[in-house]
Formats: structure tokens, C-alpha cells, sequence
């Protein structure tokens, strides 16, 4: 007996070990099941995670495929998508064709947009807008981004009722982008101040493109936006630039007297050209039993440094001398609803005077004025229709009517140019 003890005794260990083993196991078992519970919520988490994030992930965009047809074969039409072939006087194309990414959160909101037609793909948008949740008033954004200048800028090209911006818009802002910064401050949705807008910045001023110069532009804008009627809202709002271009050579024109006077220093070389805009915006918008009717004008008017034969701003290092001139110019938007239908009209009436100081037969080019049209100006009327069949698709047919000043003193353009412009377009957005 005393033998089988002292046996059962040595075995004490090993049935301890085993049973505290086969505890051990039992409660690893039962870890491992809590731990698989835990690993699906959290992998639940994850998903959930995952989506908020693609929800703050938003992919829109819209293509604009056209026809257009001009007077004559080969005609000028600078002012829109290109000029037409020396072969061609009707075209089709992609005037257009936008996407857009844009991610936001509380903090702010990243956008590329991206245009991609016949001609190449290229950015048109790559800004960042930062904002503090606890300043719901005030944003910071940077990267290349629509100028602060005016109402028709900003107004989305999916949503314009004419081909194209005005003339003196697409001459002043060509592209209508540019890299630079600014700061906005809006009041809260929801409050009185939220209809009162403020916002400047300094910009490289030549659009999209590589800097050239250490010169910052400023561009600023005020407005007021009621928008809190059904029936009847308004907004206007004043624009300022203040900027310039680098004189590349020693050769400054100005006018006087109706001609261009030379200033001609080793001094002028390398200045900078002062480049000042002043502009007003205004929007009208009635809703009736005829349908809604909006109303939109902007009158601006300044001081633009160009060349002999071009009075647009510029997109990259100049290298010709340098002609100053004061310009002016407008444009009127009239649309009208057709009821409660998906059909509206449109009329439109821009005009754009490059150089205010001489008219008609002044612009002389015995006078060093230009041979080509930097010195005329021209007027605008447009007219067409809309179709909205449903939310992504849009048809337009609409007909520019283009009238250029003349001048006896100019070869090219002692008669109106043939250059009148069709254009039927359909949109799908998305």
C-alpha cells in the first residue's frame, strides 16, 4: 500500500499539469471564440469605415459633344473652341469633357478635374479647401481654381445657356483658372450673414500654367446673394484686380492723341506693366405662371497690357514689347423658362472694346495701332434654346451673331468678317 502511494505521488504532478493543460485549453477555446466575434465587429467596423470614406468620395463629370457651322470656309472663330480649317467651315467635336473628384470631410475638401477632348487631356482643376469646423465662416484655398472675379467665371459651364463666356471673359480670363490662393469668408447656412460673401487672393496671373515671374496679381470679390423668396431673389457683387505683366523689352506704347506713343529706356526693361480691372455683377431671378426668368449682367472696364496684335491676357513669358490700353465691355443674359416644361430660350448680348480711346476709321495702323483686331471692338448677340430631357441630358441649339468694328486703315477688316456660328450641342453629366 505504502508502495502504491509513494507511485499516486509521483504522478501528482503530471495529473496537475495535465488538468491545469485542459483548463488552459478550455479557456483558450473559449478566447478564441470571443476573439472571433471580436474580429467580425471588428471587420463590421472596417466596412463601415470604408464606406464613410467613399461616401466623403464623390466622381461627377459631363461631355459635351458638338456641331458647328460658320459663314465661310476657314473662318476666324478665336473665341471658343478654336479657329475652323482652312478646308472647313463645319466641324464636330468635344467641347468638353469633364471629370471631377472631389473628397470632403470636416476639415475641408481636395478637388482634381480633369478635361479630356479631341485635342488632349489636360487639368482644369487641383485646389484644396481647408476649413476649421469651429470657424464655419472662413476657408483657405489653394492650387489652380477659378478666379474670384465676377458671376459668369464661376458659373459652371454644364449649367451656362450659351456656348461659351463673353468675349471680354474669355479675353481678360482666358481659361478662367489660375494657380494661386485666397480666403473666403461666408457666414454660417442658416444665418443673416450667410448671404454676404468676401473673398481674395494673390495669383500667378497666366492661368495654367508654369510661373514665370516673382509677381503676385490680386483678385478680390464682394457680394450679396437673397435667395429667400420662392418668387423673386437677387444678388449682386463688386470685383477689383490689381496685377501685372513683366515688360520684356526696353519699348512701352501707351496712347495719346488716338495713337500709340513709344517710351523707349533701358529702364523699361524688365518693369512691370500695371494690369487693373474693375468690375459689377448682377442676378435677377422671378419665378411666374410663365416660368422662371433670369437675368444676369456684368459691366467691367480697365487698364490691360498686351502687345501690337494681341489685347488678351497672357498665358506664359512674354517676349514683344509692350502695348497698354484701357478697355470696356458687358454682357446681358436673358433666360426664360417655358412654363413648367424642360424647354427654355435664351438671348444673349456681350461686347468688348479693347481700346477705348479710338473708333471706327482711328484705328489707323499708320498710327502704329494694330493691323489684326487687338484695337476693335466687337458686339455679340446670341439667341437659342434648351432642352432638358431629364437630369443628364441636355440639348442646345443656339446662333451667334458676330459684328466686328471697322476700319478703312486696316486691311482685314475694312467690312464685317463672315463669322457667324452655329452650334448644336448635347450634354450628358453625371
Amino acid at each position: 500500500m505504502e508502495a502504491i502511494t509513494k507511485s499516486f505521488k509521483k504522478f501528482i504532478p503530471a495529473i496537475f499539469l495535465m488538468g491545469l493543460l485542459s483548463v488552459t485549453t478550455s479557456i483558450s477555446a473559449q478566447e478564441e471564440e470571443l476573439t472571433d466575434v471580436q474580429k467580425l465587429a471588428q471587420r463590421t467596423e472596417n466596412l463601415e469605415a470604408a464606406v464613410a470614406k467613399l461616401n466623403n468620395l464623390k466622381v461627377s463629370g459631363y461631355i459635351q459633344g458638338q456641331w458647328q457651322w460658320i459663314e465661310v470656309t476657314g473662318a476666324k472663330n478665336s473665341f471658343g473652341a478654336s479657329d475652323f480649317t482652312a478646308d472647313s467651315k463645319n466641324r464636330f467635336g468635344v467641347r468638353r469633357g469633364r471629370v471631377k473628384f472631389s473628397y470632403s470631410n470636416t476639415y475641408g475638401q481636395a478637388v482634381i478635374q480633369l478635361d479630356a477632348t479631341e485635342k488632349g487631356v489636360g487639368i482644369k482643376d487641383a485646389y484644396l479647401v481647408l476649413m476649421d469646423p469651429n470657424l464655419n465662416f472662413v476657408s483657405l484655398t489653394g492650387g489652380v481654381f477659378n478666379r474670384p472675379f465676377g458671376n459668369e467665371i464661376a458659373y459652371s459651364s454644364s449649367l451656362r445657356e450659351s456656348p461659351e463666356r463673353a468675349r471680354i471673359t474669355q479675353s481678360l480670363f482666358p481659361g478662367e483658372r489660375d494657380l494661386g490662393a485666397k480666403i473666403t469668408f461666408q457666414g454660417a447656412k442658416g444665418t443673416y450673414w450667410n448671404s454676404f460673401v468676401l473673398e481674395g487672393g494673390f495669383f500667378a496671373g497666366n492661368g495654367v500654367a508654369v510661373e514665370t515671374d516673382s509677381k503676385k496679381d490680386f483678385i478680390g470679390r464682394a457680394a450679396y446673394m437673397n435667395t429667400t423668396s420662392d418668387f423673386f431673389n437677387y444678388a449682386f457683387g463688386a470685383s477689383y484686380y490689381n496685377g501685372g505683366v513683366v515688360q520684356p523689352t526696353s519699348k512701352v506704347y501707351t496712347m495719346k492723341d488716338g495713337q500709340f506713343s513709344l517710351s523707349d529706356e533701358s529702364a523699361n526693361k524688365g518693369k512691370i506693366a500695371k494690369r487693373e480691372y474693375f468690375g459689377f455683377d448682377t442676378q435677377l431671378l422671378l419665378n411666374s405662371m410663365i416660368g422662371t426668368t433670369n437675368l444676369r449682367a456684368e459691366y467691367i472696364w480697365g487698364q490691360q497690357p498686351g502687345t501690337l496684335n494681341d489685347n488678351t491676357s497672357p498665358k506664359a513669358a512674354r517676349v514683344d514689347d509692350t502695348y497698354i490700353r484701357n478697355f470696356s465691355g458687358y454682357y446681358v443674359y436673358l433666360v426664360q423658362d417655358i412654363g413648367f416644361s424642360p424647354f427654355s430660350v435664351v438671348a444673349k448680348y456681350d461686347f468688348y472694346d479693347p481700346n477705348t480711346e479710338v473708333k471706327g476709321d482711328e484705328v489707323d495702323i499708320t498710327k502704329g495701332l494694330s493691323a489684326k483686331d487687338a484695337d476693335l471692338s466687337y458686339t455679340t448677340f446670341g439667341f437659342g434654346a434648351l432642352y432638358r430631357a431629364n437630369a443628364n441630358i441636355r440639348i442646345m441649339a443656339y446662333y451667334d451673331i458676330v459684328k466686328n468694328e471697322t476700319s478703312s486703315n486696316t486691311a482685314s477688316y475694312k467690312s464685317d468678317l463672315k463669322d457667324n456660328l452655329f452650334t448644336l450641342r448635347l450634354q450628358y453629366k453625371f
